[in-house]
């Protein structure tokens, strides 16, 4: 009984799961902002080249 007590309050796993969380958020947030940005520059680039042209 008391294997399974210490089993439930061992939050070592919960502590990976939440970093895990966390670390796919920054990766979801990193991708849409250089995404965003790469169209921002195409964008800009391509205005830039019709001007010259």
């Amino acid at each position: 009984m008391d294997k399974i007590k210490s089993f439930f309050k061992d939050e070592e796993g919960a502590s990976a799961v939440e970093y895990a969380l966390l670390v796919s958020l920054i990766a979801v947030v990193i991708i849409a902002a250089v995404r965003t940005l790469g169209e921002n520059a195409s964008d800009k680039l391509g205005r830039a080249a019709a001007a010259i042209g």
